[in-house]
């Protein structure tokens, strides 16, 4: 027999620890604790914000420019790498797919106007950048299925 047991025996089993009691001290506490929260309003996304009236405009027009030598548009090609909305001026960073692209002179032109002629815009620039470098992994799921990359 092991030695490192003991048994012991019992006349009566200890008294069970006292239970919480959960009492109404709190009387003006409303009972359902999530009514506060569901009777909220979301938060107003600003217009020029990712979500905003004026943002999504913008993104719509520029999936309607597309690479003459590719069939998708050059947002989900990845070009436009970012778009800031500030009141009603629109700032466009973006790239090319290469810095030789036959539309390296008229694309950003086409895109300021585009843009410029989203409504709420007063003004668009577009800033053409090289770095970083444009490569096909910054095109979207649905560019890479469209051209069988998927």
């Amino acid at each position: 027999m092991n030695d490192d047991i003991r048994t012991e025996q019992l006349d009566q089993a200890p008294p069970p620890p006292p239970r919480a009691r959960v009492t109404d001290a709190v009387e003006d506490r409303p009972r359902d604790y999530l009514e506060g929260f569901l009777t909220q309003k979301p938060a107003e996304i600003a217009p020029g914000e990712p979500g905003g009236q004026t943002y999504d405009m913008v993104i719509e027009a520029l999936k309607e420019i597309y690479d003459p030598e590719i069939p998708v548009n050059i947002y989900d090609l990845g070009l436009i790498y970012g778009v800031d909305v500030v009141d009603d001026h629109v700032v466009v960073s973006m790239t090319l797919t290469t810095p030789n692209c036959p539309v390296a002179e008229s694309m950003p032109g086409e895109v300021e106007m585009r843009v410029g002629a989203v409504p709420g815009v007063g003004s668009a620039e577009v800033n053409l950048v090289w770095d970083p470098p444009w490569d096909p992994q910054k095109m979207s799921d649905e560019a890479k299925l469209e051209l069988g990359m998927l």
